[in-house]
């Protein structure tokens, strides 16, 4: 089983929530899928760190057999090469190493080189297999990090899978929830929450996904976020609530589950109700 935990922005507590879901739920692999911002290693702390750096293959010219005749430069459909003052000039930062320029080169004046973007780290926290996918500051996309995330969790097919996604709703996010077989919405309980909880869900199910509801930061009064899931049939599967308690021990990125027994039995219960929801 693959839990995605998404989000429609930043800031609602996804991470949170998949930290602590992966904490209580016993061994279980938690993939950071956030490559921009993977903050759950802060948390696992993970012991027997190792280090896989990701590389793409990007050109590199041989000037001298280089006639100038254009033909990747006209290919590229991302600017990544120019050609000029009798040189071809080659900008790594925003190739997307689709390789087209070697194949159309009637000189064979091109080749590829590796380039690192990024890498992942893995290690261990308590039953809890941390794999954590980083993205070189600058870097175009995070999109191969990924892919090697998801081959690493094939390897280990008897453990269920945590990814923990980006927020928002843009590539590396579909790309996320395609390898899920059940999307865990975190969402605010806000208007702009609930537009966002929308956007997300719009996304997870035209991908034909099932997903329930984790609403946060839930205090008395109006909750925009909660009636659109009602709108809409949605399941809650939990409400955290608004509690300084909670939000110090976030702060000082430590796993509520693990911290406090009672927060355990939160997020102990969370996790039943989103069980019998998604059948993990």
């Amino acid at each position: 089983m693959n839990l995605a935990v998404l989000s429609g922005k930043g800031g609602t507590g996804k991470t949170l929530a998949a930290v602590n879901l992966a904490e209580v739920a016993g061994p279980v692999l938690y993939l950071d899928c956030d490559v921009e911002e993977p903050n759950g290693r802060l948390f696992f702390q993970p012991q027997q760190v190792g280090l896989e750096e990701i590389a793409l293959p990007v050109p590199v010219v041989d000037q001298e057999v280089c006639d100038g005749c254009r033909q990747c430069v006209d290919f590229c459909r991302f600017n990544a090469l120019a050609y000029i003052r009798d040189r071809l000039i080659v900008f790594e930062e925003v190739c997307h190493a689709c390789g087209g320029c070697v194949l159309v080169c009637p000189k064979k004046a091109i080749h590829e080189k590796d380039r690192v973007i990024g890498r992942i780290e893995s290690g261990l926290s308590d039953q809890v297999l941390v794999h954590s996918g980083i993205l070189n500051t600058g870097e175009e996309s995070g999109i191969p990090i990924l892919h090697r995330l998801l081959e690493i969790r094939q390897e280990r097919p008897d453990l269920p899978a945590y990814m923990d996604g980006p927020p928002g709703t843009a590539c590396i996010v579909l790309e996320t929830a395609a390898a899920a077989d059940y999307c865990l919405l975190v969402a605010e309980p806000t208007v702009f929450g609930a537009h966002n909880l929308a956007l997300i869900h719009q996304l997870v199910t035209l991908m034909g996904k099932p997903c329930g509801v984790l609403l946060n930061k839930c205090q008395e009064g109006d909750n925009p976020s909660d009636q659109y899931c009602r709108d809409q049939g949605i399941p809650i599967v939990g409400r955290l609530p608004f509690d300084p308690a909670l939000g110090l021990l976030n702060s000082r990125g430590e796993i509520a589950a693990r911290a406090d027994e009672g927060w355990r039995q939160v997020f102990t219960d969370i996790h039943g109700r989103l069980a019998r929801e998604a059948g993990l």
